[in-house]
């Protein structure tokens, strides 16, 4: 029997790296144990990622991660009409936001990571203010106006019109990252996206998951 050798992870822990020293490599089962719980992908689909790539943890890891990406993709255009309506009121009710977030199944809507997820979208809306779902969503008059605004803007700074247009396109998709829920950054890790956060979701939970729309109401506003 070979010795299994360890590796040390970011936070200091040491596990199996699933490589066997002198033997071909086999999979540890508390490596698959610790990716499974990671990640949340079964049983052999862990044992696949680390067949994968060698036993290398952080590589399973990330390959996991692409796979599931992928296939998220695959399920953005299935019909999502289960879900619930998550409501949440800011303390001392001041403030307050109700969002639909669809799935294709009852028994989805159901579980408790699809509720909280639910539930932080709401917490994001009355947080960082979002005008609409998707960029898709932003009419066609106002990406033109800010467009206009953001190249008056550079010329009156001295651009040339060339580079005018170029700073004017890279304000526009600030724009976007600002009033777009979607394209925005998630209130409670600025770096992942709204839309990254769901298609982690999806890939985990295995059902397409939508955001039909939002209503934001904060207390004297117009």
């Amino acid at each position: 029997m070979g010795i299994v050798e360890t590796e040390t992870s970011r936070s200091g822990r040491r596990f199996p790296c699933g490589k066997i020293v002198g033997e071909a490599m086999t999979i540890a089962s508390d490596l698959v144990k610790q990716l499974r719980e990671q990640t949340g992908a079964g049983i052999m689909e862990c044992k696949k990622a680390l067949s994968e790539t060698n036993g290398d943890f952080a590589k399973a890891v990330e390959w996991l991660r692409e796979r599931g990406l992928a296939a998220a993709q695959k399920k953005a255009s299935r019909e999502a009409r289960e879900g619930i309506i998550e409501v949440y009121s800011h303390a001392g009710n001041r403030l307050g936001v109700m969002v639909e977030v669809n799935c294709e199944t009852d028994f989805v809507a159901r579980m408790p990571e699809f509720r909280e997820l639910a539930h932080d979208l709401a917490l994001h809306i009355a947080s960082n203010a979002p005008t609409y779902v998707r960029r898709e969503d932003v009419p066609q008059s106002v990406v033109s106006e800010q467009l206009e605004k953001f190249r008056a803007e550079a010329i009156a700074e001295g651009k040339k019109p060339e580079i005018a247009e170029r700073i004017a396109a890279g304000r526009l998709e600030k724009f976007f990252q600002d009033h777009v829920l979607l394209e925005q950054a998630f209130v409670k890790d600025d770096k992942v996206k709204v839309k990254d956060l769901i298609t982690e979701a999806i890939a985990r939970i295995g059902e397409n998951i939508v955001v039909r729309r939002f209503a934001r109401y904060q207390l004297g506003e117009e």
